[in-house]
């Protein structure tokens, strides 16, 4: 096996994990959601808190954020993926949509980077960023914005 097909091996590996992430987020799951995580997780999440440090507390963070909206939705766009033994990194636009206790969607596009390693017989999540532009002038989020 050449250096380039592994490579490809495991830039699909990550494609497949990050889908099958995604789809796991949607459940609101957050036990499920957490085994895609390193225990060591450093997480820099939108909202909430600069960071995140260990599974547990972005466990916390996740059923706080889930608590928010009846059902969820989640896309990745315009996904790269590098990899280099062990250690991959992704970064994609990522939509999330929610719907409220009103019944009305709520949705917004987000920049993501994720660190993984290959770790336990498969790939987890060291660190992510999830993070949303800014109008400097406002100091305002601009969360209207769309690929």
């Amino acid at each position: 096996m050449t250096v380039a097909t592994v490579e490809s091996s495991a830039e699909q590996e990550i494609r497949d994990v990050l889908d099958s992430f995604l789809k796991t987020v949607s459940s609101k799951d957050v036990e499920a959601i957490m085994d895609f995580y390193a225990s060591e997780v450093v997480a820099f999440d939108a909202i909430a808190a600069l960071q995140f440090k260990g599974a547990k507390a972005y466990g916390d963070h996740w059923r706080q954020c889930l608590s928010m909206c009846d059902e969820l939705s989640l896309e990745a766009s315009d996904i790269h993926i590098a990899t280099a033994g062990d250690l991959a990194t992704s970064h994609y636009l990522h939509r999330c949509a929610g719907v409220d206790d009103k019944g009305e969607e709520q949705a917004c596009w987000m920049r993501a980077t994720v660190i993984w390693r290959r770790q336990d017989g498969g790939w987890k999540i060291i660190h992510d960023h999830y993070s949303a532009p800014f109008d400097p002038e406002s100091g305002q989020a601009l969360m209207g914005l769309s690929p």
